[in-house]
């Protein structure tokens, strides 16, 4: 059987010949970390693009391009000896040149036909969404990297808000939920931290030196050998308030909506309208327009978002990440659609469910835990 960065290779290489292209450069960290099953291209995370790019050519050929900076570490630690031929040079040529790394690049093409990449190059072809699509549909091993973080991060940000208490600031909570997922060897790319009033007045909190009384709400994003989970979990000192719970029930059914309609094939303006409806029936129109509904997930936190112009569609064996929420509260889930099913890989052990059936399939999204 060829291997993952073969059959990753050869989506390039039909994507070369459909576009009729001569090759294609990938140099945004999360494609580099796709296409060299989980390769690190990455030196500064504030930064879209990274210090070494892979030219694929149309033959299925592979190279590496990096500055003497930065091939040996490349070559040594984050590729295979035999993935990619190396083409060295040097920084200063970079600097003064924007164009000298797709010249290099020609400088081993065999046909003269066009240059296209993933990040803007001079005179070269942008494609980034076309090479985004040759992601979504997620390969074996990937599938199981990202069941074992999904499952990592479910259980470290579960145990982490179980052992909260009241008084910490969001600040507080925040370092520790990314203290967490560093022990599992991932990155909290996105972590938002609201405590009481804020949950209800912002949706996406930024964490600040605002003391938890009494409902937390924690949210990340966490990333390992470039994928990437999403997941949600809200924690109430003492009894429930029974408002806060109807929300959350409400939220979780239409999160379990997406979950059952969430299948190969369904467009993401047709998912954002199962939403929509969702929230009708639960008996809070028009909270859709307050927050995204979430959507494709994998190497970016969110590859695209289902809105009501979408016309992207689910593919067999992608990941999603849906995140409803009705003010004061939200539901998170990182999933992968199969055929005919989903499997959620985030869930925290021992965490209270939401049960929701739909059409004799059973859903269990996450309740609010009780400190």
């Amino acid at each position: 059987m060829p291997s993952e960065i073969d059959e990753k290779t050869d989506r390039l290489v039909r994507l070369c010949s459909r576009e009729s292209l001569g090759g294609v450069l990938i140099n945004s960290q999360p494609n580099f970390a796709w296409l060299t099953a989980g390769g690190r291209n990455g030196v500064d995370s504030s930064r879209e693009n990274g210090v070494a790019t892979l030219l694929l050519r149309r033959d299925g050929r592979r190279f590496v391009l990096a500055s003497r900076i930065e091939m040996a570490r490349i070559l040594n630690e984050e590729l295979n000896a035999d993935e990619c031929e190396p083409l060295e040079f040097g920084w200063e040529d970079e600097k003064a040149n924007p164009g000298s790394i797709a010249k290099l690049a020609r400088s081993v093409m065999t046909q003269d036909m066009p240059l296209a990449s993933d990040l803007p190059f001079p005179d070269v072809r942008l494609i980034d969404g076309l090479i985004a699509r040759e992601r979504y549909s997620l390969t074996d091993p990937e599938i199981e990297r990202l069941r074992s973080l999904g499952r990592d991060a479910g259980r470290a940000i579960g145990d982490l808000a179980r052992s909260l208490a009241p008084g910490l600031t969001e600040s507080d909570v925040a370092r520790r939920a990314k203290d967490a997922l560093a022990e599992i060897g991932a990155d909290a790319v996105v972590t938002l931290v609201a405590a009481d009033d804020r949950i209800k007045r912002y949706r996406h909190p930024l964490p600040k030196d605002v003391r938890w009384e009494k409902v937390l709400m924690i949210v990340v994003c966490a990333r390992r050998h470039g994928l990437i989970v999403s997941l949600t979990r809200l924690v109430c000192a003492g009894p429930l308030p029974e408002e806060l719970s109807r929300r959350t029930r409400a939220a979780a059914n239409v999160n379990a909506q997406l979950f059952a309609s969430t299948r190969p094939g369904i467009t993401g303006r047709r998912l954002y309208e199962v939403a929509v409806n969702g929230y009708r029936g639960e008996g809070f129109p028009g909270e859709e327009a307050l927050h995204h509904q979430g959507g494709a997930a994998g190497y970016r936190t969110r590859d695209w978002i289902a809105h009501p112009l979408c016309e992207e569609v689910v593919q067999r064996n992608q990941a999603f990440a849906w995140n409803p929420s009705i003010t004061g509260t939200k539901v998170e889930e990182t999933i992968i659609a199969f055929d005919d099913e989903i499997e959620v890989i985030t869930t925290t052990p021992g965490w209270p469910s939401i049960l929701v059936e739909i059409q004799n399939r059973t859903y269990l999204l996450p309740d609010v835990f009780s400190v």
